[in-house]
């Protein structure tokens, strides 16, 4: 029989996020990334979502490592809570594995974990697989692709890249070794598509650092300055155009000054003489010498640009004199929240600069002919597109076939797909492994499903009706009338009348189970919850959560 490589999306298609690709050879697994989504609308009180692993946790025994393309969220945010469940060593570069040691102190994890540090154009030997580090453009330093070499050929996995032949680094994509990789023939491609449908190319890192000399040139007002915390690069812009004007910089938000902390020890931020400072001797200086570099460019509730803008920020009171800078595009998702913190900082009378005319955020991700480079310089047999929703994952198989790719030799998965490999062919079986979302809420991880989600929701929308039911011990007569407490539902004052006949309902029912001898508090219950249900319906047309609650006294 001949070997077969199997290849298992368990996150990131057909979605924005939550990236974790698993790759099965020789009876020998793989991990790449460990990524967390955030949780959708309808998802009330849960903090992020991550991929199901329990077929990893089922075959833990086999897995010889976990590789990480890079230090964004959507690739490391899981790892503390798949760590605990399935101890794998971890391999990436310095700046990622900086930033996974951040996230495994605060978990608690940093002393058991394995972090192993590895360099661009070095491979690890894993089992059967050899994973290459080859170095890409992202809007993160410290970014690569993988090439997979198996003993059936090698899988080259980009994670997430742009092609930018004026990085801040200097450090350009190793086109070279994706093109010698081509030529000795790549056995399938798996791709970023996050903006396969922007015709074109993504704008280089430097075109928004000359915005950056532009806004802060000649400008008397202070200075904010929002961007993501992981984009060491936008950051090291901010303060280079800040001492080429004379400014002094401070940083604010946790995240931010932790990042900040590790890139500079890192080497990968240079920070001019003279020019960060501390935020409270930042102070002391006139306005137009100022600028502040902050956390919550999406808006984030707890974040210091939001604290700022709802006046809740210990050190700094925004007002007509400063100027705020929003180096990011809202995630989807997120519109609204960055939106009612614009509202909030004009209505202080804060200039507010966001307009992507002005280059204040350019993308991390290839658009259509970088895309098409990387398909042109791998000329790989099989293609399946990653990253992405379901049109973003279509409009890349379609850019494959139109560089003249054969359909039969395309994939678009689901997450749970299983994928398998030979030299000649190609089978994709979806929904083979479970791949569903798993939430986290607070400490708990998985313990939030349907069925919670299902009552927050209905909770959200309709509030509840509590009816507690006091009866005797000895004989099951009510002791007083029912009390009836309301929350999200209406306010009692004012609905004195329906609050009584409520009261009256539940008070015929219990009388009811009474007479026909019935001590089964669950079939009182019931009927409780029965009865009120129907007259709200029929008398208020909304369907709260009812709770019965019987106390036997």
């Amino acid at each position: 029989m001949a070997e077969k490589l199997k290849i298992i999306p368990l996150g990131g298609l057909n979605e924005i996020g939550k990236n974790m690709t698993v790759y099965e050879f020789a009876g020998e697994i793989i991990v790449v990334d460990c990524g967390m989504a955030f949780p959708g609308d309808d998802m009330y009180g849960i903090d992020c979502v991550i991929p199901d692993v329990s077929y990893l946790i089922k075959h833990k025994n086999r897995i010889r490592g976990l590789f990480i393309t890079h230090g964004h969220e959507d690739h490391i945010g899981a790892i503390p809570y798949v760590l605990k469940q399935v101890n794998m060593p971890i391999y990436c570069t310095a700046l990622t594995a900086g930033l996974i040691r951040l996230k495994l102190e605060e978990h608690g994890l940093a002393k058991s974990a394995k972090l192993v540090v590895v360099e661009a154009g070095d491979t690890v030997r894993a089992g059967h697989f050899g994973v290459e580090f080859i170095h890409v453009n992202h809007s993160i330093a410290d970014s690569v692709a993988f090439a997979i070499h198996t003993g059936l050929g090698t899988v080259v996995h980009t994670g997430d890249f742009k092609i930018d032949s004026t990085p801040i680094d200097g450090e350009v994509i190793d086109l070279a070794r994706l093109g010698e990789l081509g030529k000795r023939g790549v056995l399938a491609l798996l791709s970023d598509s996050t903006n396969v449908e922007r015709p074109g190319y993504t704008m280089s890192e430097r075109t928004v650092g000359k915005t950056f000399d532009r806004l802060f040139g000649g400008c008397k007002k202070r200075i904010i300055v929002t961007t993501f915390a992981s984009n060491v690069h936008r950051i090291q812009q901010v303060i280079d155009a800040a001492a080429a004007c004379g400014r002094k910089v401070a940083v604010t938000g946790r995240s931010m000054e932790n990042i900040m902390r590790v890139s500079t020890e890192l080497g990968y931020m240079k920070l001019p003489k003279n020019t960060v400072t501390d935020i409270n001797k930042l102070k002391n200086l006139p306005a137009e010498k100022q600028i502040i570099v902050t956390t919550g460019s999406q808006g984030e509730e707890m974040s210091a640009l939001y604290r700022m803008a709802f006046s809740q920020h210990k050190q700094i009171d925004l007002g007509p004199t400063d100027r705020v800078i929003i180096s990011a595009s809202p995630i989807p998702g997120n519109e609204k929240m960055v939106s009612r913190v614009i509202n909030e900082l004009v209505r202080k009378g804060v200039e507010v600069v966001y307009d992507r005319a002005d280059a204040l955020h350019v993308s991390g991700h290839a658009c259509q002919e970088e895309l098409k480079i990387m398909h042109a310089l791998t000329r790989p047999r099989f293609f399946i597109p990653l990253h992405g929703e379901q049109r973003h994952l279509k409009r890349h198989v379609d850019l494959a076939i139109e560089m003249g790719m054969d359909a039969n030799r395309v994939a678009i998965a689901e997450n749970g797909s299983v994928i398998e490999l030979t030299a000649k062919t190609m089978k994709c079986t979806d929904g083979a492994i479970a791949a569903g979302e798993v939430m986290v809420d607070g400490s708990g991880v998985g313990d939030v499903g349907a069925v919670v989600l299902r009552d927050r929701r209905h909770l959200a929308e309709d509030g509840m009706v509590v009816v507690v039911i006091p009866l005797s011990a000895q004989n099951g007569e009510l002791l007083a009338e029912p009390e009836i407490i309301t929350r999200g539902f209406i306010y009692v004052k004012e609905s004195e009348e329906l609050i009584e006949e409520l009261g009256n309902i539940a008070m015929s029912a219990a009388e009811s189970l009474r007479r026909k001898r019935s001590r089964d508090d669950g079939e009182l219950k019931g009927a409780v919850k029965s009865a009120i249900s129907t007259y709200l319906y029929r008398t208020t047309k909304r369907s709260p959560m009812i709770i019965p609650v019987v106390t036997r006294l």
